[in-house]
């Protein structure tokens, strides 16, 4: 298993013939055929691992039809998920979070995307082969990394918590929960490398929002729908913030039972 939940395509070249490791294309299926993919993956598109109308909170899809994607993808329990995507990691990390929720652990976003990689690495339109193995998941992990509507509602008079709305500026304008912080997904991205940037860049730019470089904060994040949210948890966590967590039905479930938010304009 890596050592962050982020890692270079330098690390997944050297590892991607492990048998342990798993690289997953959560692109769209016409994407992944035609214009081709890292060498082994396989593709979940991202549709495939969202669902508001399942049981459990926000876009989770429900733990048997999470298991049965992971099992049919020939993905066990205890191996290594490597995902990406070609939108600088957005929506390959939604597929993290959500195999954290139902207590998947061994789980790493490729550092920059499909774009990335094929400027110094080879691609493919040939499908692997796969043999589907049993995956039992029996409900959300108690080691979620999710926060309910109640535990925003007490974080917002509550200093030792920050609640951060990764959004862009205009949606915050029009509505965000009281005391909310924004930094929107995108600006912890490097457009050159299209991977994330630096961690001295990150610190600074936390800093310069009113944000403590404190890796043991507690930090929840949300967004709409719980997708823009995934990239930000994934990169604080590589940077050693411990306690990030998530509003897993963001601002939908809020705004849905008449929860207070400020407005800018």
């Amino acid at each position: 298993m890596p050592e962050t939940p982020l890692v270079d395509p330098a690390w997944l070249a050297d590892h991607r013939d492990d048998p342990s490791v798993h690289i997953v294309d959560v692109r769209d299926s016409w994407e992944y055929d035609s214009i081709g993919h890292l060498p082994g993956a396989v593709n979940i598109p991202f549709d495939s691992y969202r669902d508001a109308d399942s049981s459990d909170p926000g876009t989770l899809p429900g733990a048997d039809a999470f298991a049965r994607l992971l099992g049919e993808a020939g993905i066990g329990p205890d191996d290594t998920i490597v995902a990406y995507d070609d939108t600088h990691g957005v929506f390959a990390a939604r597929l993290l979070v959500t195999a954290l929720a139902y207590g998947h652990e061994n789980v790493a976003l490729l550092d920059g995307d499909f774009s990335s990689w094929q400027r110094a690495f080879e691609t493919t339109t040939e499908s692997p082969t796969v043999e589907s193995v049993t995956y039992v998941i029996d409900g959300l992990a108690a080691t979620a990394p999710i926060v309910d509507r109640a535990a925003v509602a007490a974080a917002i008079d509550d200093e030792t918590v920050t609640l951060l709305d990764t959004r862009d500026e205009a949606e915050y304008e029009e509505q965000h929960i009281p005391g909310a912080i924004r930094i929107d997904w995108r600006e912890f991205v490097d457009d050159e490398s299209r991977g994330v940037r630096s961690a001295a860049e990150i610190e600074s730019l936390l800093t310069d929002r009113g944000i403590s470089t404190d890796r043991n904060q507690r930090i929840i994040l949300y967004c709409n729908t719980s997708r823009r949210l995934s990239h930000t948890f994934v990169v604080l966590r590589s940077l050693g913030f411990t306690d990030v967590v998530i509003y897993e039905g963001s601002m939908t479930d809020w705004t849905a039972v008449g929860g207070a938010t400020e407005s800018l304009v």
